[in-house]
């Protein structure tokens, strides 16, 4: 850092610098591979330490991590450093602490389901209209019963329980398809496959420990580890936009700071935006919109500006371009958009010499005086004090433990939520089935009882029936007798018994 509230990028005809004051104006670091993106990105983030600014960057090929460890001496570094006068020029380490979503390479990163919430989780999961409004309803059951969501098992718990009782909470809540609820089981099944259990749960990030400082007063850098991450770019993606959007719920209007409270790298810019729905674009665009009235500041780092949505580039103030080769079309649309976006410097083309800057060259325009970009000029950017290329793996196990957060993340806590809610409502119908079914048991016991003992009673109604039946014959005799029929009988009987003596 100048003494003049400046970092120092690099030198051409006269010291390149950014602003503090301007630096939560947001930037873009721009080139194609190979040309010095990441060299660019080390150098500013160790000047934004110095100043006392904490630093999020993603280390996507693992290169990054050399931050934390001291440079080793080279004449070529000690060269360049005197050419372009960087009196400040020595080797140092940068105060780190690395994280890692999958909690290998680093102190673990979590966040729980809730704080993600269903647009961005509609995102990751890449859910049509009709599963995204799904999403949204269990979210909506949650909230009205009470259940937390902290973690993938909370999630599909509850799905589950909207597919089981999808005819009752239509009425309520809307159309409930089983088909759809099952298609986004599966998908947070692939999740879970892809190690993204371990990034939601508890304990979840505190943003106030990516804010630390350390002992000297110099901003803590915060390395992601993204070598693994970047294998599964939705869930690269949407963590980024997720930590964006937490800050900016969380953190105070400040205004314009002298310099920001924290500023941002995202490295391969291009994954927060390929494929993006509409409302997911418009969504990181009023973030970056106004975050910057957090102190916050971010800085995209991708090899084509052309990969960030217009909307979003317009608001990019400080600018560094490494070199782009026109070889195609697109590469030559890019790099006429590229210099397009620079103020005119009159002794070159920037559009010329975009593709002829060497390794560690760019073009570089930054923000001053009332906020106005200024002319464009061909710089060769610093060395950097802190080392190039990777940690070993000793290395990086010593930062761990000297780290002021070891021990805080790295153990994961699994409270009482929807799933354990669920689970004991299930138990309880279980019981209460089971109760039911022994009701039911018995008093089927009980009705065969009472089924056997029947035909006895039966028997004894049919003898008192038949006795019924002869004492009705005996009668109906009896009564023929007061009849003449039965008189003549009785005397023709009568009759053959005196004839018989």
């Amino acid at each position: 850092m100048q003494n003049d509230g400046t970092l120092f990028i690099g030198g051409s005809s006269k010291p390149q610098t950014l602003a503090l004051k301007f630096a939560n104006r947001h930037g873009l670091i721009a080139g194609a591979t190979g040309t010095g993106k990441t060299v660019t990105l080390q150098i500013l983030a160790e000047g934004f330490s110095k100043a006392g600014v904490p630093v999020f960057l993603s280390d996507v090929k693992g290169d990054l991590s050399g931050i934390s460890q001291i440079g080793k001496a080279n004449p070529k570094l000690e060269r360049r450093a005197a050419e372009i006068g960087f009196e400040d020029f020595g080797y140092a380490a940068a105060p780190t602490v690395f994280w890692d979503l999958f909690g290998k390479k680093g102190h673990p990163i979590r966040t729980t389901v809730s704080e993600m919430g269903p647009l961005l989780l509609a995102r990751l999961l890449e859910l049509n209209d009709t599963q995204e409004g799904i999403l949204n309803i269990a979210f909506e059951l949650a909230d009205d019963q009470g259940m937390l969501i902290l973690d993938l098992k909370d999630l599909r718990a509850l799905l589950a329980h909207v597919g089981e009782n999808a005819k009752e909470l239509s009425s309520h809540y809307g159309n409930v398809s089983k088909a759809s609820v099952g298609a986004i089981q599966r998908r947070l099944l692939t999740l879970k496959q892809q190690g993204a259990e371990k990034f939601f749960g508890e304990p979840a990030l505190e943003l106030k420990d990516f804010m630390s400082f350390a002992p000297d007063g110099s901003g803590q850098i915060n390395v992601l580890a993204a070598d693994k991450l970047m294998m599964t770019p939705r869930l690269y993606a949407t963590f980024l936009l997720w930590l964006l959007s937490e800050l900016f719920e969380e953190l105070p209007e400040i205004g314009d700071p002298e310099k920001p409270k924290l500023v941002f790298f995202f490295d391969e810019a291009h994954l927060l935006f390929d494929d993006a729905p509409k409302a997911l674009v418009e969504k990181v665009e009023q973030v970056v919109r106004l975050i910057r009235s957090k102190g916050v500041g971010i800085y995209f780092v991708t090899q084509n500006p052309l990969d960030v949505p217009e909307s979003i580039l317009g608001q990019l103030g400080n600018r560094v371009q490494h070199a782009l080769r026109a070889f195609t079309p697109r590469d030559q649309k890019a790099v006429k958009a590229a210099a397009e976006t620079f103020r005119p410097n009159k002794s070159f083309s920037a559009a010329e010499a975009i593709t002829e800057l060497g390794v560690g060259e760019a073009l570089v325009s930054t923000l001053s005086g009332k906020g106005v970009p200024t002319v464009v000029q061909r710089t060769k950017i610093r060395p950097p004090m802190s080392r190039m290329g990777p940690t070993k793996a000793a290395e990086r196990k010593a930062v761990m433990e000297a780290s002021p957060l070891a021990g805080r993340y790295d153990k994961s806590v699994d409270r009482r939520s929807a799933y354990e809610v669920l689970a004991e409502k299930a138990d309880q119908a279980a019981r209460e089935l089971e109760e039911r079914e022994a009701a039911e048991q018995a008093a089927k016991k009980r009705k065969k009882q009472t089924v056997k003992r029947a035909p006895a009673r039966k028997t004894r109604r049919k003898s008192s029936s038949r006795q019924s039946v002869g004492e009705t014959l005996m009668k109906s005799i009896a009564r023929s007798l007061g009849s003449n029929i039965g008189r003549q009988l009785v005397r023709g009987l009568l009759g053959s018994l005196f004839k018989g003596r």
